[in-house]
């Protein structure tokens, strides 16, 4: 066994005595609780998995976290799907993240299951474009190489990829 501490969603978790084999995803799901991120396709592959880390200087990384050791992650700060809402003092959702609303309002999912994934690669992405600006006739083609790798089986990606464009768009910053 080893120990691990990380802060997921602006909570600490940690130092916690975990098996030093143990991928991000199982970590997420029994050590602290947190359901939201999907087991997919255990290879890395569908991008079901994917959270945000953090980084120092501002920035942040997608990680997928079914091929990903939970050690990696020591020290780090992370966000998973159940960090994009809004909510009270006790907890309750009181507002969805932007992307959120979008997928919810295109009716971008079906079964949800690679939603977390997408949440989470289109937030990493909205706040990349917030701080490096694209010209408005380049959205799409960014959209189009930032989510490609998410596999859906359900939806044919077309109201995943219209829910970005209309947030890119929408979003003050984003483009020029």
């Amino acid at each position: 066994m080893t120990m691990i501490s990380v802060t997921i969603n602006n909570k600490v978790y940690g130092p916690l005595e975990v098996d030093p084999e143990v991928k991000m995803t199982d970590f997420l799901h029994e050590y602290v609780n947190l359901t939201g991120t999907k087991f997919g396709c255990g290879q890395g592959i569908c991008q079901a998995c994917t959270i945000i880390v953090d980084n120092e200087d501002g920035t942040s990384d997608t990680v997928r976290t079914c091929i990903t050791n939970a050690m990696v992650f020591n020290g780090k700060k992370l966000r998973t799907i159940e960090g994009h809402a809004k909510t009270s003092k006790t907890g309750e959702i009181i507002a969805l993240h932007p992307v959120q609303e979008a997928f919810v309002n295109n009716f971008s999912f079906q079964c949800g299951w690679c939603t977390s994934g997408f949440t989470n690669k289109t937030v990493a992405l909205v706040e990349k474009l917030k701080r490096q600006p694209i010209a408005k006739d380049q959205v799409q083609k960014i959209i189009e190489t930032e989510l490609k790798d998410h596999v859906c089986r359900c939806t044919g990606y077309v109201k995943y990829y219209k829910a970005v464009k209309e947030l890119i768009l929408s979003t003050e910053g984003a483009t020029v």
